[in-house]
């Protein structure tokens, strides 16, 4: 399958070669999914030597690790900017919820990846503190909505990660069909979810 250069792509310069390199795994993975990502063709897209990686990223483990830091820092910002203008602290948590999912349905390829443990080296510090980041974001609005000690939290924490991670999953494998009925679709997803959300 033929992938198109990002929209913003343009020849890279010296120094930029590492971000045109994740640029293009991140377009080639939207659009051709995870088994197109080789070292070779995303070197391809960017107009690279293919050993041209290598001197970036060790080897394709490393590359996606470094995509999935980048793909968790964004989701970080994106759960955060969803709470910010919230009232209240249940609100807040709700809008965390909603926003874990739209990132997954905005970015469906790679929220997979990041999740995917098996392709990422998660001892690379990049993407170990991305994902601490990111954790921080879901543990904190738990914690601002309900205040408990440290066993309970964690069981809140657990519960509500384990909704937002689960209802994502289900919608982007189109399972909630039988749900849905003939409210299918995007739409009809995010009004469950936010009558799940209301429920607690």
């Amino acid at each position: 399958m033929a992938v198109s250069p990002p929209s913003d792509a343009k020849p890279y310069h010296h120094g930029a070669l590492r971000h045109a390199l994740l640029a293009a795994a991140e377009a080639r993975l939207a659009q051709a999914g995870p088994d197109s990502l080789t070292l070779r063709a995303i070197a391809r897209d960017v107009g690279a030597s293919h050993t041209a990686p290598r001197n970036h990223f060790d080897d394709l483990t490393g590359l996606l690790s470094e995509l999935a830091a980048m793909g968790f820092e964004r989701f970080a910002r994106h759960l955060l900017a969803a709470a910010a203008d919230q009232p209240t602290a249940m609100a807040r948590l709700n809008a965390t919820g909603r926003a874990y999912v739209e990132f997954a349905l905005a970015h469906p390829g790679l929220f997979q990846l990041m999740f995917r443990g098996e392709r990422l080296d998660v001892t690379r510090p990049a993407l170990r503190d991305a994902m601490a980041r990111a954790y921080l974001v879901l543990q904190e609005a738990v914690a601002a909505a309900h205040p408990s000690d440290a066993e309970e939290m964690s069981a809140r924490v657990a519960r509500a990660w384990s909704m937002a991670h689960g209802f994502a999953m289900l919608l982007l494998d189109d399972q909630l069909g039988p749900l849905l009925g003939d409210q299918a679709g995007a739409a009809g997803a995010m009004r469950l979810l936010d009558t799940i959300l209301a429920i607690d």
